[in-house]
Parts: C-alpha cells; sequence; structure tokens
C-alpha cells in the first residue's frame, strides 16, 4: 500500500496546505464563500476497506463539478451511449468550464464534453424520470450506493444559491434549447442541475467512490458492478482527458491518474485496480480546482509512483 498510516497521509497533507495562501474560495456561487480557505483534508480507500484520512475529515462538502461524472455514468445507464454522445462530443477543450464559445463555433452546436458546463447540463437532461423530484431522487439512491452512505443528500442553502445565481448555465441551455441538445423546460434542468451540484458529502465518501471508479464500477466490499465496465471505462477516461477543467493535459503529466475536480474544493481521484482519493481543500486556483488538493495528488503521485502513464 502506497500510504500505511494515518500519520503519514497527515505529513503529507501538512505540506501541500503551505500552497493554501494562494488560492481563494469561490466566490461566484455566493454560499461557497463562507468555506474556511484554509481547510484541507484527505482520505484513500483501498478496496479491502481499509481507509486512511488526514485532516477534518468530517468536513462536508458540495460536489459541484465532481457529480458530472456520476451523472454521466447514470445518463449512460439510462440512454446508451449511442444517444448520449449524439448530443454531448468526447473531446477535451482548452476553454474555461463555462465557456459559451464551442457551442457558436463548433457545428453541430453541440457540447464537446461532458464535464464542461454545457456538456453536463446536456447530460443531466437525459436522467431518466417523470419529474425533477424523480430524476433527483435516482441520482441520490446511485450516489448512496456508490459511497454506501444513505444518509448523504444535497444542501438545500447552497442549491438555492446556485440557482439564484446561475444566469450563465441558463444561457447555455438557451443556446442548446434553440439548436435542439435539449428540449425541457429550463428552470426545471436547472432546478434539477443545481441540486445535482449541491449534493454533499465528505472525503471518505468522496474516496470510497472513487475506488468503485477505480474497481472498474464494481464495489469492493459486497462485489456488487454498481456501474456497467464499460461505463467505468468511459468515465475514467473523460477524467483523465477533461476532468480538472482547462488544466487536464498538464495535471496528467504532472499526476496521471483519473481525477475529477469542483470549485467547492473537492478532487475525487480513482487509481485504476488500486483505490480512491477524495480531497477538500476550497482554495482554488485561476483554473478553479483545489491549489492544495492539487499539490497533495502531486506529491502523492511522484512519493507513490501512482501515473498510469
Amino acid at each position: 500500500m502506497p500510504c500505511r498510516t494515518n500519520e503519514e497521509l497527515q505529513n503529507l497533507v501538512e505540506e501541500a496546505k503551505r500552497e493554501a495562501p494562494a488560492g481563494k474560495v469561490a466566490d461566484y456561487i455566493p454560499a461557497l464563500e463562507k468555506a474556511n480557505s484554509s481547510d484541507l483534508s484527505a482520505a484513500i480507500f483501498y478496496p479491502d476497506g481499509t481507509c486512511y484520512s488526514a485532516g477534518d475529515i468530517k468536513d462536508q462538502f458540495t460536489l459541484q463539478s465532481i457529480s458530472k461524472v456520476i451523472s454521466l455514468a447514470l445518463a449512460l445507464m439510462d440512454r446508451g451511449e449511442e444517444k448520449v454522445f449524439s448530443l454531448v462530443g468526447q473531446e477535451p477543450t482548452g476553454d474555461p468550464f463555462n465557456s459559451i464559445v464551442k457551442l457558436e463555433s463548433h457545428s453541430p452546436n453541440k457540447p464537446l464534453n461532458p464535464m464542461i458546463n454545457a456538456g453536463a447540463l446536456a447530460v443531466t437532461h437525459l436522467i431518466a424520470g417523470v419529474d425533477v423530484t424523480e430524476r433527483l431522487e435516482r441520482l441520490l439512491c446511485f450516489i448512496q450506493d456508490l459511497t454506501g452512505n444513505h444518509s448523504i443528500t444535497y444542501n438545500k442553502d447552497i442549491a438555492e444559491s446556485e440557482f439564484e445565481t446561475a444566469f450563465l448555465n441558463r444561457a447555455l441551455c438557451y443556446f442548446m434549447k434553440q439548436h435542439c441538445v435539449i428540449d425541457e423546460d429550463v428552470e426545471e434542468l436547472m432546478n434539477l442541475y443545481t441540486k445535482q451540484c449541491a449534493i454533499e458529502m465528505n472525503s471518505l465518501d468522496l474516496a470510497r467512490m472513487g475506488c468503485v471508479l477505480a474497481m472498474d464500477g464494481v464495489d469492493p466490499l459486497n462485489g456488487r458492478q454498481l456501474i456497467p465496465f464499460h461505463i467505468a471505462r468511459i468515465c475514467k477516461t473523460f477524467m483523465v482527458t477533461c476532468g480538472m477543467y482547462n488544466a487536464s493535459g498538464e495535471f496528467a503529466i504532472k499526476v496521471g491518474i483519473p481525477a475529477k475536480s469542483g470549485v467547492s474544493g473537492g478532487v475525487m481521484g480513482a487509481v485504476p485496480g488500486r483505490f480512491g482519493i477524495g480531497i477538500y481543500g476550497p482554495a482554488l486556483d485561476e483554473k478553479g480546482n483545489s491549489i492544495a488538493g492539487l499539490k497533495l495528488l502531486d506529491i502523492m503521485s511522484k512519493k507513490y509512483s501512482l501515473s498510469m502513464f
């Protein structure tokens, strides 16, 4: 095992925390501004159930863009690859995660991949259910199974804050509706998407979810195939190529594992065949990634030879 004690992981966390003052907590969603920029916690979850953790592991945070990986898995299970990828592309983009540029300039006018906001909105649109309540409940139940934590829900205050300020995401939706990528009421989709992003957990939950992906969709503790093998592979591939916003290429070179970040400061890592990683550090760099979280993963990758390349 790369990390053998909580103390060993704590030492790495303390080293990475030195980067936090150079970052800034997300402020474009008002409710996220309340986070403590100096926080950093991490968990490593192994297939045999062994877990090592460091920092305030019980700190709750919202998934934000990390939820894009899980909604993609569910949409693929609901609709199949042909349908999903007829509406969303499979190529990386060097643009910011909330950019509208490629929607306008790319032909056909569909999002380039499911990890940018436009693509994630199109994917969430495909989650099956008769209404927002049923679709959200299905997504929550899926995440509860992936984490083994059936108390997980969404943060109502953050969901409301996101819903009230999501003007750019609404613009993306209206553009996609004009071009027949989505065909539902925009406010209904925004209601579902903002609740999806506000689903809340801690680093341990995130690490266990990462472990399921690392083990090709199998829950290692009970042997259940929660995500079909080929869908888990697709999700991990997108995590490598697009998971760290427009820093994904540099991250692949420096760290070299499938990972997905969110603007709350969460990072989920899946080291193929080995273990899952959950990190929370709300101070972000200019691209929206946890600045101390990236440093921690860089340190771990070098120390434990994690890169898959």
